[in-house]
């Protein structure tokens, strides 16, 4: 009886794993949606970051006119990710690593991004 219920667990708990890792497969999130999951992140940081720091004269125009300047800017900052990142696919889950400079003499950044389920998780933040 001990021996059919051990099988019984090996069974269910193989067609668990089995079905946790095709789901996984299967949600692997894209490069592209990387991309714009980048983007959008670095737009936010810079409308709460940069544009929200920005003079408030002339009632407040200057913020006004810094967020729309991120806004139209997603697209060259989606592309600017795309060079700038290297994606390690797992099949499972992919990993992707950002390298950010704009020129010498100013720092650049490190981000790494885990993706899975159709999400991303950044857990690493580094300035270089």
């Amino acid at each position: 009886m001990k021996l059919r219920t051990w099988k019984i667990s090996v069974i269910v708990s193989s067609i668990a794993v089995l079905g946790v890792g095709s789901a996984m497969a299967m949600t692997n999130p894209p490069r592209r949606e990387y991309q714009t999951y980048a983007a959008k992140r670095m737009g936010d940081y810079l409308k709460e970051e940069v544009c929200a720091d920005a003079p408030d004269a002339f009632g407040g125009i200057l913020q006004k006119q810094c967020n729309n300047l991120v806004d139209g800017g997603k697209k060259p900052m989606a592309d600017w990710i795309a060079r700038s990142t290297d994606r390690q696919n797992y099949i499972l889950f992919s990993i992707y690593k950002t390298e950010l400079s704009l020129t010498a003499g100013l720092p650049s950044y490190e981000f790494k991004t885990i993706g899975a389920f159709q999400n991303f998780w950044t857990y690493q933040k580094k300035e270089k």
